[in-house]
């Protein structure tokens, strides 16, 4: 299953919209935001990317607890099931105990990757570009016996590229 994922889009509706477009382009099945959505466009954008999708309050969004109802959004540390797979979403990364196969992060602005003892770590980076003069975004590909983690950036008026792919042997329990 490929899973699209985002974080730190913040006020930039339209390099959300781009990053959305892309990452279904590219055959994403499943939207994941990590956080500091800042706009309820940006919920409108993955209420109607048509795929289905899941959102983390981010420490830029409590004025969006008002929309709760209405979006798939939840609070962190958020643990869910997907491709029989154990997620953790979080926005900030306080809680980084290797309790779950896969564990997304945002609010550093920074990619991050790291496989540790059959635990994917994995921080998208932003789409918002605030701080390098790029977008940033993450396709994990979650099959039966690897993570395949496609790392994309974009800088403006030019399309994503893939800047590397990391793949990791799941352990088998």
């Amino acid at each position: 299953m490929k899973i699209g994922i985002l974080s730190d889009t913040h006020t930039k509706i339209k390099k959300a919209q781009e990053t959305l477009e892309f990452l279904i382009s590219e055959g994403a099945e499943f939207i994941i935001h990590a956080g500091d959505i800042v706009e309820v466009e940006i919920l409108e954008l993955l209420k109607n990317c048509s795929k289905r999708y899941i959102a983390v309050y981010g420490n830029n969004d409590a004025h969006l607890s008002a929309y709760h109802g209405k979006y798939n959004l939840v609070q962190e540390p958020y643990y869910f099931k997907l491709a029989d797979t154990k997620f953790k979403l979080m926005h900030l990364p306080f809680y980084m105990s290797a309790d779950a196969e896969v564990i997304i992060f945002g609010h550093t602005h920074q990619f991050e990757i790291e496989f540790k003892k059959g635990v994917l770590f994995l921080n998208p980076g932003e789409v918002c570009a605030r701080n390098k003069p790029l977008s940033e975004s993450a396709m994990l590909d979650v099959q039966k016996d690897k993570f395949i983690v496609n790392y994309y950036t974009r800088k403006k008026k030019e399309s994503y590229k893939l800047e590397k792919t990391y793949s990791f042997e799941r352990i088998q329990s």
